[in-house]
């Protein structure tokens, strides 16, 4: 349990990404550190040792800047799948409790953007809100390209996610907001939450703040990726298919299918 405030940051890293930092008094985490400088520049600035790193997936803009930051601290402790770790480091698995600041995160299996995607998640009573790591599986607003898995492995992925309480943070690892619900609009271009979450998220970009975290809730009242359920989808989704001159049946009730169909959509958007 920690003792002291724990600050949950992004260092903004490339064009657009998030290297989240948490840090408690002196000690510094970060997920997913593709880039060493902005990190090491963070810590300089705010007197922190790097104490942890939390890796999601092997992408180089998620761990291009892991080596670099083990040599500048070679007491650092590093946890990711198997794919992006040495054997000194730790192997985060399904299921695993993690120590991270005196917080205990639980590791989950969130294959479809890579077979080895992981997200850390985090309920300890010391934090405000509940908190989720979620490199690019989770997007706000949208989710991420299906690169090695299958489209019934993300949808079932971010089932999991979206059974997480509702007040969880979720922390992705892109500010790709905007672009995101552009498309969420047109899959469902009635939907008032999602009208009223573009206004407020066009307002922060105009003034270059971020727009992560998203809590659950949001997402699942605006992110077409976790609403394969509601009919609207359903219906946004077979039109698009039939444009696409597939004449394969798109049932109703195979939220699969149709989390497919509006992956394939967001593709080619």
């Amino acid at each position: 349990m920690a003792n002291t405030e724990l600050l949950i940051e992004a260092i903004c890293a490339f064009n657009d990404n998030y290297i989240w930092a948490l840090r408690s008094d002196d000690t510094l985490c970060v997920v997913d550190p593709g880039d060493a400088a902005p990190v090491i520049n963070y810590a300089n600035t705010h007197k922190l040792k790097l104490d942890t790193i939390l890796i999601t997936h092997h992408h180089n803009d998620h761990i291009g800047g892991v080596e670099q930051l083990r040599k500048h601290w070679p007491d650092v402790t590093i946890f990711g799948p198997q794919r992006c770790i040495k054997p000194d480091d730790m192997l985060a698995t399904d299921g695993n409790y993690i120590d991270c600041l005196g917080l205990s995160f639980r590791v989950i299996d969130v294959p479809g953007h890579t077979l080895d995607h992981i997200a850390y998640f985090c309920d300890d009573a010391s934090l405000n809100q509940p908190a989720l790591f979620c490199g690019d599986t989770l997007f706000a607003g949208g989710c991420g390209r299906i690169f090695e898995g299958t489209a019934a492995q993300m949808f079932a992925s971010l089932q999991k996610l979206a059974a997480l309480p509702s007040s969880t943070l979720a922390y992705c690892a892109h500010e790709y907001t905007l672009s995101n619900l552009r498309f969420a609009l047109a899959v469902e271009p009635e939907n008032s939450a999602l009208q009223n979450r573009i206004a407020s998220d066009s307002s922060k970009r105009d003034k270059s703040i971020p727009t992560v975290p998203s809590t659950l809730q949001l997402e699942i009242e605006t992110n077409p990726f976790l609403r394969c359920h509601s009919p609207v989808v359903y219906q946004a989704a077979k039109v698009y298919r039939q444009q696409q001159g597939d004449k394969t049946p798109l049932l109703a009730d195979d939220p699969v299918a149709t989390f497919a169909a509006i992956r394939d959509w967001k593709n080619r958007f």
